[in-house]
C-alpha cells in the first residue's frame, strides 16, 4: 500500500475539526495510540496498541521532504504483549510515542488531529494511494485540506514523532 502524507502543528484542534467538517470530513473515531518503534536496518517498523487491538506497521519513503509517499504493510498482531517483548528483545526498541488520535475521513483521505504526549497538538493527513493509482490524483486533495486548515507549505514537517520526540 501508498500513502501521500503531510505533518503539521496544530494551533487548535476544535477549530481545525470544524473547518474540516466544512469541507465533508466525517469523524470516524477516537483512537488512542502506542507505538513502539525498534531499530530496523531499512525504513520503520513499529509495534502499535490500539483501543485494544494491536498491528506491526513497516513503512518507508520513496520521496524525502513535507509531502512525503510511503509504502506500508500492517499485519494484525494475536498477542500484543508477547510480540512486543520478542521485539524488543530481537531488535531494540528506540521510541514510544503515545497519543490520542481523533480521525477524521473523506474518500481515501485520513486526516489525524493528533494530541501526542510530551510533544503537543498535531495533524496529519494520509491520503491512501491504491495500488496502480497515480498518486498526483491525490495531492489536490491533500492540499486543498492543508489550505483549509490554514496550513502552508513551510509549516509541514518531515519527521515522525519519534524523531521529534528524540531531539534535545
Amino acid at each position: 500500500m501508498k500513502n501521500l502524507e503531510a505533518k503539521f502543528r496544530l494551533s487548535n484542534h476544535v477549530e481545525a475539526e470544524a473547518r474540516a467538517s466544512e469541507l465533508g470530513y466525517t469523524p470516524r473515531a477516537i483512537l488512542h495510540q502506542r507505538d513502539t518503534f525498534f531499530r530496523v536496518a531499512n525504513g520503520k517498523l513499529k509495534l502499535r496498541e490500539e483501543n485494544g487491538v494491536a498491528a506491526l506497521i513497516y513503512y518507508h519513503r520513496d520521496e524525502s521532504g513535507p509531502l512525503m509517499l510511503s509504502n506500508y504493510e500492517i499485519v494484525k498482531v494475536a498477542d500484543p504483549p508477547r510480540t512486543l517483548r520478542i521485539l524488543a528483545s530481537a531488535l531494540g526498541p528506540i521510541a514510544v510515542v503515545e497519543k490520542v488520535r481523533t480521525l477524521m475521513m473523506r474518500d481515501n483521505v485520513r486526516l489525524h488531529l493528533d494530541r501526542v504526549t510530551r510533544l503537543g497538538d498535531f495533524g496529519e493527513i494520509e491520503a491512501v494511494i491504491a495500488d496502480g493509482d497515480d498518486p498526483e490524483r491525490s495531492r489536490a486533495a491533500v492540499n486543498q485540506i492543508l489550505e483549509a486548515l490554514g496550513i502552508a507549505k513551510t509549516d509541514l514537517i518531515d519527521v515522525s514523532y519519534f524523531e521529534m520526540l528524540a531531539k534535545p
